[in-house]
């Protein structure tokens, strides 16, 4: 789960961190009501789930109330590399000395979180590691150790930070480290965090990505799942508890496995399709999960064939079998479907499927031959209008 910047503020004010004052909202007014409240001056900040606001004009400093007028009304409905800004926040302006950039995420080949700290803030990261790599103090923190003082100590000595800034920083990347591991993020990223001119040490950006699998362990999440951005297929997969990413193409997919999913995206592409999704269904195929993957993608306008693409090793094959007839019998699917079915008790599944096959649904050996016939059916699907 991605969080707006605001809700990454809150996040990490959890765990101790110093970030601005500041309030949500959503209407011109609202805004205004919220400057007041706050004292002028005050940033208005287009909250989106992408970066580039400053560049596509979503942050404004604003000295005045008739300024937050009229930069929360040119904010509010611009269109940001795809996002439409729905609400802003807006925040104590801050007096900035020195701009830096402090992150971890997970570095999976070393199998350890990686901290990464540099005195260029305010920039994106990945243009600092390509310009100047040497600016960037790299870190690798062993999940039992965690990070202690001193290691956070010689991590801002080797970044090279001003004396001024040691001490608070020191304390805000232990704070950043809890809330990461604690909160249970894939990644945790202040930029900039700032030295102000009277010398603290102050969190003003915010960019958190949280495991949606850990919401159980908190309970506070559910509010951040709800302002996950989704459209009208994600959102009713996600009410059916199923893993769903809509896209822009004719061929619907569902597979069981993430990777399987991907690759099964993959090879539509492969052989000359558009996929219309990627839908995991995960390990079970029984017929509500395939009935309810089979009503998301049925009520998708664009998709003009389906594939289900089924690997079993947990499942068995003829429980998949009996999911997908009993779930055709559920749905009335107006696209032709193509099964591949292959793995644990394969055999046994595909007997089952054979006396229901027809032109609406049908079978394929392999995955290849499988993503094939579901590109040439979407083809001809769109050719006929149907």
């Amino acid at each position: 789960m991605d969080l707006f910047e605001y809700q990454g503020k809150q996040f990490f004010a959890g765990y101790g961190m110093p970030v601005s004052d500041g309030e949500v909202a959503f209407t011109v007014d609202e805004a205004v009501a919220a400057a007041e409240r706050l004292g002028m001056p005050v940033m208005v900040k287009a909250q989106v789930h992408t970066g580039g606001r400053g560049k596509a004009g979503g942050v404004k400093f604003a000295a005045t109330v008739d300024d937050v007028r009229e930069h929360a009304g040119n904010i509010l409905g611009l269109d940001i590399s795809g996002h439409v800004v729905g609400r802003v926040w807006i925040e104590k302006a801050s007096d900035i000395a020195e701009e830096y950039y402090a992150s971890f995420t997970l570095d999976r080949s070393a199998k350890k979180h990686l901290g990464m700290l540099s005195v260029e803030g305010g920039v994106e990261i990945e243009a600092v590691a390509e310009e100047n790599p040497d600016a960037i103090a790299k870190i690798w923190v062993d999940t039992i150790d965690g990070l202690d003082e001193g290691t956070a100590r010689q991590w801002v000595a080797a970044a090279g930070l001003s004396d001024a800034a040691v001490e608070g920083t020191v304390v805000i990347l232990q704070q950043l480290y809890r809330a990461y591991v604690e909160g249970d993020a894939d990644l945790v990223e202040v930029n900039p965090l700032i030295l102000t001119d009277d010398g603290r040490v102050h969190v003003l950006d915010a960019k958190v990505t949280l495991d949606g699998n850990s919401t159980f362990r908190h309970e506070s999440y559910a509010a951040y799942d709800e302002t996950q951005p989704r459209d009208e297929r994600e959102t009713a997969a996600h009410a059916k508890g199923l893993q769903y990413v809509g896209l822009d193409g004719s061929v619907g997919v569902i597979a069981n496995g993430a990777g399987l999913a991907m690759s099964t995206v993959d090879v539509v592409n492969q052989v000359g399709g558009s996929p219309a999704n990627f839908l995991d269904i995960g390990g079970g195929a029984n017929a509500d999960v395939m009935a309810g993957a089979l009503e998301v993608i049925n009520n998708d306008p664009a998709v003009r064939s389906i594939f289900i693409n089924i690997f079993g090793g947990i499942t068995r094959g003829e429980e998949v079998a009996n999911g997908i007839v009993e779930a055709l019998d559920r749905v009335d699917i107006g696209a032709p479907i193509v099964i591949r079915l292959d793995g644990t008790n394969a055999d046994e599944g595909r007997a089952i499927l054979e006396p229901h096959l027809s032109d609406s649904l049908q079978m394929a050996p392999d995955m290849l031959s499988a993503a094939r016939r579901a590109v040439e059916l979407a083809g001809a699907t769109e050719e006929t209008g149907a």
